[in-house]
């Protein structure tokens, strides 16, 4: 695939993994991932309160017989105005769900091969900005609209772009903070959720990005099982035989 500079000029080209840019699409676990990684990330606000913990209602309103009308103890019951909530939301439930490592990696290189496949995905080998500069991050983003199919990169308001960077601390991510359409992430921070919610992908230094994506299927080789003398508990009662 082509890499660009900032002056949308073609710099070089990089092969790109099948592992990570040629995931075939698969509805159901995208939205078992994005629902989970929303779930995780809602704070619980609304809070109700239960009749108990209403404040009065701690005498009874009218006696229990020979009234003519219906018996209660309370005013604070869920169906009088001003009592309790039944049912209500309360902010104690948790919603959050757990996502394995690799359907959250796999999520993402879903996300990464459609947007390669729409022609949504720019490479750019770096953006050298020696000192932070909006009016600089402006002008790659103009130049960028010449390249075919970003030509809405620099016009668009809203979500327009996704920039991961190998340093999200450095002049470029404050070059490109001010851009309220554009939003910056550290490569190793993409997700599923940041990919699909912005229109364009742009990675700098393509080669670091990638490594750097595929290290998250790698797994940890499994530690050898270390076999451990029996409990003495067992020994005493003769289930085992003692070890000398």
């Amino acid at each position: 695939m082509t890499i660009y500079n900032t002056q949308g000029k073609k710099a070089g080209t990089v092969k790109l993994p099948e592992v990570v840019f040629d995931v075939k699409w698969n509805d159901s676990l995208m939205h078992q991932v994005v629902t989970s990684m929303l779930s995780n990330a809602r704070t619980p606000v609304a809070h109700t309160k239960f009749r108990g913990e209403v404040r009065g209602g701690g005498k009874k309103p009218w006696r229990q017989k020979g009234t003519g009308s219906a018996r209660h103890g309370s005013t604070r019951s869920p169906i009088w105005r001003g009592g309790g909530v039944t049912h209500g939301p309360r902010n104690e439930k948790v919603y959050a769900r757990a996502i394995p490592k690799k359907m959250r990696a796999k999520a993402l290189f879903m996300a990464l091969s459609r947007k390669l496949k729409d022609n949504e995905l720019l490479l750019v080998d770096s953006f050298g900005f020696a000192a932070p500069s909006t009016a600089n991050a402006k002008n790659a983003l103009l130049a960028f609209s010449s390249v075919s199919g970003f030509e809405r990169i620099s016009g668009k308001r809203r979500n327009a772009a996704l920039i991961a960077l190998t340093d999200d601390t450095g002049a470029s991510y404050k070059s490109f903070r001010n851009i309220g359409s554009v939003k910056c992430v550290a490569a190793r921070d993409l997700n599923p959720v940041s990919v699909l919610g912005s229109t364009y992908i742009i990675i700098e230094n393509p080669q670091a990005a990638i490594a750097v994506l595929e290290q998250r299927m790698r797994t940890k080789e499994k530690k050898q099982a270390t076999s451990y003398p029996p409990a003495p508990s067992l020994r005493r009662a003769g289930k085992l035989p003692a070890t000398s």
